[in-house]
């Protein structure tokens, strides 16, 4: 019914059912794992009005297992990637899995599907360092070039009084300069091609 693909790994499709609604993978070694893919095998569809609930899991000394909501998928959705190598210890919350986990050795984490409501899904709140940015590279690329170009330009700002009149030199108001990224920014919101035209 789901796999789990592991960056950089093999693909597991052999998730251990512990509940009628519950599954578990584990994953070895998570500690130098950054992200995941949770899948459906398109085998078997939820059920009408259902999706998955994504819980990841992992081992922490000081409180027991970890529970920590990444998102869903569904079958609109059927898949769906999450960042796992920023979460933290005590941001876990409530979860369907309660006490029956399956076994799970001390450096062994566990990405948990739980079939759910629709409803119940769209009510629920994933942790927010799971989420992978949507954005595509480009996009990101042009937003980091905009702020470094105005944390330069800004490294070199003076104040009237600290100016010295240089009749070669060209001088621009650093409030341009911010005008011109937001501008910049503001139109690559809207339309990430603009700049084609």
């Amino acid at each position: 019914m789901f796999g789990c693909l592991v960056a950089g790994r093999l693909v597991q499709t052999d998730a251990q059912q512990v509940a009628s609604d519950k599954f578990v993978f584990n994953l070895a070694d998570y500690e130098n794992v950054n992200h995941v893919v949770v899948f459906m095998l398109g085998t078997v569809p939820f059920p009408a009005g259902m999706g998955g609930a994504v819980y990841f899991s992992f081992p922490d000394p000081s409180v027991g297992q970890v529970w920590q909501l990444l998102g869903f998928i569904t079958n609109e959705k059927p898949s769906a990637i999450f960042k796992i190598s920023g979460l933290k210890a005590g941001e876990g919350g409530a979860h369907p899995f309660g006490m029956m986990t399956a076994p799970q050795a001390p450096s062994m984490a566990q990405v948990g599907v739980s079939v759910e409501a629709l409803d119940q899904l769209a009510q629920q709140t994933p942790v927010s360092s799971a989420a992978v940015s949507t954005m595509d590279s480009f996009t990101q690329f042009t937003q980091k070039m905009l702020e470094s170009l105005y944390n330069f330009t800004s490294s070199f700002a003076l104040s009237q009084s600290q100016m010295t009149p240089n009749p070669s030199e060209m001088y621009v108001p650093a409030s341009s300069i911010l005008k011109w990224y937001e501008n910049f920014q503001r139109r690559m919101v809207q339309n990430p091609n603009f700049w084609k035209t």
